[in-house]
């Protein structure tokens, strides 16, 4: 099943695949040769979940994105202060390749433009028997967590033409800012840029930077954890160079830009995007890649500054139909359905502010529940506190997703949100006030689903059908018919009151009941909701205690009524009926302590 995160960035793609704006790059000669109708975007998601469109397998050079990461590298190697003191953290204003150097320390403004990311080179240690290009290739393999290699003819066509960074180097080693002969260092660079990468890979970069330092695929720290807010604040003040203010107020994403087209953006702690289009504009950012990142941003609400944003997981418990069931009794065999198949029915319980990166999880397991075989999921809201458009919408666009193939979505306890969710698509009949509510309406069309037929009695049940009188023999049931009474209550009647003495029990013969418990004020909590066939009060009734509920007929109801004196005495004169009617009332109490059991079980994972 297609995401609706996958449409909407095909959607994304649509829109911007055939504007061609821009020039790519050709200042280095190789670079000119690039196609400029190539064109991928890409999310990955801090668990290592990965969206992509377009041509995001497509190798080509990292350039300038490499800056922020060797950056990485050099703090690892050297430690803040001593790259502090030669390679400075502030915005410049002025163009990547500018000759832009501190006055007096001869300190490169930041480690984005092209003298910072030359003196960055120069920190890198020669270290284990490997040179300066093999570690910073090692170095970003890991963010990748695949091999990474050069592409030999852009090295060449770098190092051939790189006279003004051949020039920016012997500056740089005029102010000791490089302690050493500088053409290593330049030819390093020369080759850290022509590193080949794919729009994937820088999105899994992202996303390594934001899962603090470990790649989400491989699980293997790539940047040690200290050092990756470091990253990210120079990528967030410093990496668009003389775009990076409004790339902040515009987009609000850490990310760095690259002359071979690509862009990488990392919402910390949360995901990581990769864009790839060789067009760029007059600073030298992808042209595409920004009108990407811009769209994004402002329409799944990515913006880091944005108040509501929070990495917390969105799904606070997870359990299905055949651990939690509504509040209720059914039939012994309807409950063994529901006990063999209610995994079909799943109820995701949610927490704290729907944003994008909060729900786009749950979006992704509730497809995932719906490609394993479930017919019903229903979505818990009642500790959400809060949900902005962009995860409404997604719900909405869930909804219809999965009705094309056949699989219910419902709602309960919505809370304020409920007018935001009917804005969307979600129908008043999928809402529901309480949990129980939606449990009930998914089991009973489940239960049709597997049998064919309702559950529910369709009139009045004869005795021998009632679950308690299964096992009486024909002479027991004459007997019943005899002795015992029917009795009748209105809509609305009490049949048993709480605190009363329990000197009967009822046996349902038609109609229903609900099982109430008294709350603060006049409030009422349902319990249990019985039907025909089943008993009423017996647990007061056999321990004698007072009753501990209300029970009121929810319309027209008949009930077989057993006095507890008639009872008591069939130990003398019926001992085989009573032992045969207590063998029923245990196995009923029995089942619903298991149930109770499994229900507890459910609710106290995570």
């Amino acid at each position: 099943m297609l995401s609706p995160i996958q449409e909407y960035l095909k959607t994304l793609h649509a829109r911007y695949a055939s504007i061609m704006d821009g020039h790519v790059a050709d200042y280095i000669p190789e670079l000119s040769h690039a196609d400029p109708r190539l064109f991928g975007i890409c999310i990955a998601t801090r668990d290592g979940h990965v969206y992509e469109v377009g041509d995001t397998q497509h190798s080509f050079t990292i350039q300038s994105v490499s800056k922020a990461l060797a950056y990485g590298l050099a703090l690892e190697d050297r430690g803040e202060e001593h790259v502090l003191a030669r390679i400075g953290v502030e915005p410049s204003g002025e163009a990547f390749n500018a000759i832009s150097l501190k006055v007096g320390t001869g300190a490169p403004f930041n480690p984005m433009i092209n003298a910072g990311a030359i003196a960055t080179c120069g920190q890198v240690l020669r270290k284990d028997g490997l040179s300066r290009i093999q570690r910073i290739l090692g170095y970003l393999s890991g963010f990748a967590g695949r091999a990474l290699d050069i592409d030999e003819s852009i090295y060449r066509s770098e190092s051939e033409t790189g006279h003004r960074n051949r020039a920016i180097g012997w500056l740089l080693r005029n102010f000791d800012i490089i302690d050493e002969d500088p053409n290593d260092t330049l030819e390093t660079y020369f080759q850290q840029c022509s590193i080949r990468v794919t729009c994937r890979d820088l999105a899994v970069m992202g996303a390594t930077l934001a899962n603090q330092g470990i790649n989400p695929l491989t699980q293997k720290r790539a940047i040690a954890p200290e050092y990756v807010d470091n990253v990210l604040s120079v990528m967030a003040t410093c990496g668009m160079y003389d775009w990076s203010g409004e790339w902040v107020y515009r987009v609000g994403l850490p990310a760095k830009s690259g002359v071979g087209g690509g862009i990488l953006a990392v919402l910390p702690g949360q995901l990581g995007i990769g864009v790839f289009s060789p067009p760029l504009d007059m600073q030298g950012n992808s042209l595409r890649g920004i009108r990407v990142c811009t769209d994004l941003s402002h329409e799944l609400a990515l913006h880091m500054l944005n108040p509501a944003a929070t990495p917390r997981s969105a799904v606070r418990l997870a359990y299905h139909g055949g651990e939690v069931v509504a509040r209720r009794r059914l039939p012994p065999s309807a409950r063994e359905k529901l006990r063999r198949y209610g995994a079909r029915i799943q109820i995701l319980a949610l927490q704290g502010g729907l944003i994008f990166t909060t729900f786009e999880p749950v979006l992704r397991r509730a497809m995932q529940l719906a490609d394993a075989g479930c017919l019903h999921i229903i979505l818990d809201l009642r500790a959400v506190v809060s949900a902005d458009a962009v995860s409404l919408r997604l719900i909405g666009e869930l909804r219809g997703r999965l009705m094309k193939t056949g699989v219910r979505l419902v709602i309960c306890q919505p809370g304020k949100l409920k007018t935001g969710l009917t804005e969307v698509g979600i129908p008043p009949s999928s809402i529901f006030a309480t949990e129980d509510a939606a449990l009930e309406v998914c089991e009973d069309t489940l239960l049709v689903e597997v049998t064919g037929v309702s559950w529910r009695p369709s009139g009045a049940l004869p005795l021998e059908e009632c679950a308690l009188f299964s096992s009486c023999t024909p002479d027991d049931l004459s007997l019943l018919r005899r002795e015992l009474t029917i009795r009748s209550y209105e809509t609305g009647k009490f049949l048993i009151i709480a605190g009363e003495m329990a000197d009967e029990m009822l046996v349902l013969l038609s109609g229903n009941v609900e099982v109430q418990i008294r709350g603060e004020g006049h409030n009422r909590q349902r319990v249990d909701v019985l039907t025909a066939g089943m008993t009423v009060g017996e647990m007061a009734f056999l321990d004698g205690s007072p009753r501990s509920a209300d029970v009121v007929a929810l319309d027209e109801v008949k009930c077989l009524v057993i006095p507890r004196p008639w009872f008591i005495a069939l130990t003398e004169t019926r001992p085989a009926l009573k032992i045969a009617l207590l063998n029923e009332l245990t196995r009923e109490i029995s089942a619903r302590l298991r149930q109770a059991n499994v229900e507890i079980g459910a609710l106290q994972r995570g």
